[in-house]
């Protein structure tokens, strides 16, 4: 990843995956203001200051080869959402995570990036399995999983402290060509 430039990775339906920039700064303020986004992945942003200095840790990430980050975004560069791969590349796999901003909510958009962030992880990237985990009572992220082609593997119970206590996670899983054994 350090030696390449993040790539701009093209979704189904006009979406468009691209490496955050500065005057994003605005934009991903308010999406973290949404309290959706807030109770799944536990962070504000008050200042642009605070989100410009989170978009270049993003781009420092992916130099030190610890996380890749896209803002989700149509054909006419409005922010829709945000995905995230954490590679743990001497292992070969990796982890996303990913959020829609309310007014794109139920178009497909979180099931669509992240089948384009999966090709580009399991194909370009040269990973065998990706994994993503959610709440157990995040159903939406459930219906994501498997539009997306990922299978539910099973359940973590008490894994994650939220702000209203600790969660059971789903675990779900994509695995680079045929499963082991076939």
């Amino acid at each position: 990843m350090r030696d390449s430039e993040q790539p701009v990775l093209a979704g189904d339906g006009g979406l468009i995956l691209r490496p955050w920039r500065p005057d994003d700064a605005l934009a991903l303020i308010a999406a973290h203001a949404d309290p959706d986004v807030q109770r799944w992945h536990r962070r504000r942003l008050d200042s642009v200051e605070e989100a410009r200095e989170l978009i270049g840790s993003w781009a420092d990430e992916w130099t030190a080869e610890t996380r890749a980050c896209w803002a989700v975004t149509d054909d006419s560069d409005m922010l829709l959402g945000r995905l995230s791969l954490r590679p743990q590349l001497a292992l070969g796999t990796g982890e996303f995570g990913y959020w829609v901003r309310p007014a794109a909510r139920g178009a497909g958009v979180a099931p669509r990036a992240l089948q384009a962030g999966t090709s580009w992880a399991l194909g370009d990237l040269g990973l065998h399995r990706v994994e993503l985990v959610h709440s157990t009572v995040n159903q939406a992220s459930c219906r994501v999983a498997a539009k997306a082609g990922y299978e539910l593997e099973g359940t973590k119970r008490s894994a994650l402290l939220h702000a209203d206590g600790w969660h059971d996670m789903h675990l779900h899983a994509k695995i680079a060509g045929p499963p082991a054994g076939t």
